[in-house]
């Protein structure tokens, strides 16, 4: 078994009582669903609607809006559960689309669409990336012209997820000049929306549950109230106030598959034989399983001290630059190494460690490149 971690100080007996009910429901109602799910290709917009039933969608919105008003650690222990579980990301977008209508909508935008996404009757998603443009959002292209009461807006999206079953929007759009500050960000309701189509569902190489999308917009339009904080140019900033948490959001899920997949491991070597012995009894098993081990132990810490910082107010984000290129990566070298044990039964996908090896990849890319993470921890030490 893994070496029991250190009960940090964000952890109490509340936390442990929710962690248990997210398990329980996940393993329940949603565990036997994924293999039908993996195989359409999506997870019906209705399973995060009981999902919100459940207080288990967004928990860390005030009680004014539907929530719980909890802290910020609720939805991380979801992200946890859920990452455990093979469940993919899908509603870590809608829990940081969700975050910039609090922080950053009209008191009016916020009653319209926050008690909605609370409940699950709308799930979010978040469009940014181009297919022209990934990381760099200052590049992006896609326009909304002002006309009226309305923006107009023409553009493509590609790479979203929740692109094919959310219902509401976050889109980064183009106002104003090159750069930076020409950006802003509008949310759009889409069922029934002229001229917002869905293109066709990507097949990836992992995550193969959750929907991810092209999206057009060919002469959308939108009411002007719905442009975030009723103000242009200001997309940018907003979108990058967000990156503390969107990056723990991407690195306790890291942490959880780490954890899982040296389980798996450990139990499988300690059953399947060669040569007349257990697998974990040849010295190299044993080895790579302590070293995997210990990652998990040294990424779970790491992981709880910035989850503290971000409950404190005080993760900075070079910290939160560092979990999310760190963290992703250990994933991709612990995944692989346990597949290695495995043999050739841990590249069959019916196999859990063949499917968070390949779900894991991603984590590298999106939420930011690894490469974008280190390239801006790099400017903050030479500041």
């Amino acid at each position: 078994m893994l070496p029991q971690l250190y009960r940090h100080r964000w952890m109490d007996e509340e936390i442990d009582a929710f962690r248990e009910q997210v398990r329980r429901y996940v393993a329940g109602e949603l565990a036997p669903k994924l293999d039908g799910w993996r195989r359409q290709g999506y997870i019906p917009r209705e399973t995060w609607a009981a999902f919100g039933q459940m207080g288990f969608l967004l928990p860390e919105i005030g009680e004014d809006y539907g929530g719980a008003g909890a802290s910020l650690a609720y939805q991380l222990v979801v992200q946890d559960e859920l990452a455990r579980a093979e469940v993919p990301a899908n509603t870590a977008v809608h829990s940081i689309a969700a975050h910039y209508i609090l922080d950053y909508g009209t008191p009016a935008q916020k009653q319209r669409w926050l008690p909605k996404l609370v409940s699950g009757e709308r799930l979010a998603g978040i469009a940014m990336t181009e297919p022209g443009c990934g990381s760099d959002l200052q590049a992006l292209r896609t326009r909304a012209r002002r006309d009226g009461d309305s923006y107009v807006i023409d553009g493509a999206k590609t790479f979203i997820t929740n692109g094919d079953t959310a219902n509401l929007l976050v889109v980064a759009v183009r106002t104003g000049e090159a750069g930076s500050r020409g950006v802003s960000l509008v949310v759009l309701e889409t069922e029934g929306l002229p001229g917002f189509h869905v293109g066709r569902r990507l097949e990836k190489l992992g995550q193969h549950a959750s929907d991810t999308a092209e999206l057009s917009f060919e002469g959308v339009r939108v009411p002007a109230d719905h442009l975030l904080g009723e103000v242009e140019g200001r997309g940018f900033a907003q979108l990058m106030s967000q990156l503390p948490y969107e990056r723990m959001m991407l690195a306790v899920p890291a942490a959880a598959v780490i954890e899982r997949a040296v389980e798996l491991t450990l139990e499988y070597t300690q059953q399947r034989k060669a040569f007349g012995q257990p697998l974990y009894d040849f010295q190299n098993t044993r080895f790579k399983l302590a070293e995997c081990a210990t990652m998990a132990h040294v990424v779970r810490t790491f992981v709880n001290d910035c989850i503290q910082r971000l409950l404190d107010g005080q993760l900075d984000d070079t910290a939160a630059y560092m979990a999310k290129w760190w963290c992703t990566e250990q994933q991709g070298k612990v995944t692989d190494e346990c597949l290695q044990l495995f043999g050739g039964y841990g590249y069959m996908t019916e196999y859990p460690i063949a499917r968070l090896y390949a779900d894991a990849r991603v984590q590298r890319i999106y939420g930011g490149a690894n490469e974008i993470m280190k390239e801006l921890i790099a400017r903050k030490l030479a500041a």
